[in-house]
């Protein structure tokens, strides 16, 4: 499996999230290995739904921003960006307070496309759920921002 061509660092990404989603909901890269990116969440009163647990679509946010970042993590340079086509979860269990912690780690890296599995755990360790994101390589023409 091919490895990361740039590999920032958690603080790195963290100062990139200003201002976005990511830091809206308290989301915080933790970890960058050789291919994979581990980030969490916190479950707390902008995560949470109604019922008290954590929003499944809040679960959605976290392990797209694993995913998408991952993705970047693997492309050599500004010339192409990786954009989302398609997400799926798994919600397996709910969560009512603590962190949620994501792991991406790659199932297909290619030139025109990448596919990543993301899987969240809670604080014991237990999965909550698990995701398939499938991203698109495209030419960068200057729209999209970089996290890196």
């Amino acid at each position: 499996m091919p490895t990361f061509q740039r590999r920032p660092t958690a603080d790195l990404l963290n100062a990139g999230s200003h201002g976005t989603i990511i830091a809206q909901l308290g989301i915080e890269f933790v970890e960058v290995g050789e291919d994979y990116l581990v980030g969490k969440m916190p479950v707390d009163a902008r995560t949470r739904q109604p019922y008290g647990i954590l929003h499944g679509g809040a679960s959605v946010v976290l392990a797209e921003t694993l995913g998408s970042v991952a993705a970047s993590c693997m492309l050599p340079d500004d010339e192409m960006v990786a954009v989302g086509l398609e997400i799926n979860a798994s919600h397996l269990r709910s969560v009512a307070s603590g962190y949620v912690t994501g792991r991406a780690t790659p199932i297909r890296v290619g030139r025109s496309n990448q596919v990543w599995q993301i899987d969240l755990t809670d604080d014991r360790g237990r999965p909550t759920c698990s995701c398939r994101l499938t991203l698109a390589v495209v030419q960068n023409r200057g729209k999209a921002a970089r996290p890196l």
